[in-house]
């Protein structure tokens, strides 16, 4: 109790210092994950909504887990994609866990895991605009990964460009991504593997382009959390795309294991860490924040962070 009191007076301290921006390119945007679990948690949420909403912030990024324990219900999607549009900058929402891998558990309503993720696409991702109540054309990766298309088409997976700055969201869940279940969520797995690697390979060979300055990576799992070695592809494929990308930064964007993490835990072969490699984890339960990331050409760092904590939300004793 007393460490998540300490861990969040920090958080409050270090958002109190306001980002000045010095280039015209400069801009903000809000990250945000693992929230809500609960209905204490969805009104503080639902205030802290209204207070990016009410931020200098060019959009905001939702890096997935929509819900805690509880039925994975079309009417609870719904009122998530309600509540994403209501925000006045665009939003950006990648899957998590919560909503499709864990369905298959009695206490989330011993649901199919494919048929949600397939659900959550109709729901939220069946445009090639983000949400919100102002919106911006997102490239989609709506073709298949593989040319006998044997796998589907990943519409989750979107990419867009800001002042020189590529982002893209790669549907990564946690649950080790949904490996190890059965043959079907293996092969399933397989597939989005598959096409998550491309789609990566594709934002850095983008990226590569003249007056293009970074890249950033958003997903939802923590795959450092890999009983299963699920996320090992992209444990090699980031250090391998920030050494092609030489001088320019790959920010890697996750929540899952709801810590504040800004850090450098991505090492060479003589265990340096990647300078060009950075990792931002969200806040998550009972954590209710979200992060200001400030994008300044000016900057020598180009990223800063302010981390916005809203609410320590603990249940009642």
């Amino acid at each position: 109790m007393r460490a998540l009191a300490a861990l969040a007076a920090l958080a409050l301290t270090a958002g109190a210092c306001a980002t000045t921006h010095r280039s015209p390119e400069a801009f903000s945007f809000a990250v945000m994950g693992d929230t809500p679990y609960s209905e204490a948690e969805s009104r503080e949420y639902l205030k802290m909504m209204e207070d990016i909403s009410a931020a200098p912030v060019a959009f905001t990024i939702h890096v997935g887990d929509i819900k805690g324990g509880g039925k994975c219900s079309d009417e609870l999607y719904a009122q998530r994609k309600r509540e994403f549009d209501a925000s006045a900058h665009p939003f950006i929402y990648t899957p998590g866990d919560n909503e499709w891998t864990d369905c298959r558990r009695p206490s989330m309503g011993s649901m199919d895991p494919l048929e949600r993720l397939a659900r959550l696409r109709e729901v939220f991702f069946s445009g090639d605009e983000s949400l919100g109540r102002t919106r911006i054309e997102l490239e989609v990766q709506d073709r298949c990964a593989d040319s006998q298309c044997r796998c589907p088409v990943y519409r989750e997976n979107r990419s867009w460009v800001r002042s020189g700055v590529r982002f893209v969201t790669l549907d990564v869940p946690g649950s080790d991504n949904n490996v190890g279940f059965d043959a079907a969520s293996d092969a399933e797995a397989k597939c989005r593997d598959q096409a998550n690697s491309a789609w990566l390979e594709r934002a850095v060979n983008e990226s590569l382009a003249p007056g293009m300055r970074a890249l950033v990576v958003a997903i939802q799992a923590d795959p450092w959390d890999n009983k299963r070695h699920a996320f090992d592809w992209l444990l090699t494929q980031l250090p391998e795309s920030a050494a092609r990308l030489h001088g320019k930064t790959l920010l890697f964007v996750h929540g899952d294991t709801h810590l504040l993490r800004m850090d450098q835990p991505f090492k060479d072969s003589m265990g340096y860490p990647v300078p060009n490699l950075m990792r931002l984890e969200t806040w998550g339960s009972p954590f209710v924040g979200w992060i200001q990331v400030t994008v300044d050409p000016d900057d020598p760092h180009l990223f800063s962070f302010e981390p916005r904590l809203k609410a320590l939300v603990l249940p009642r004793m």
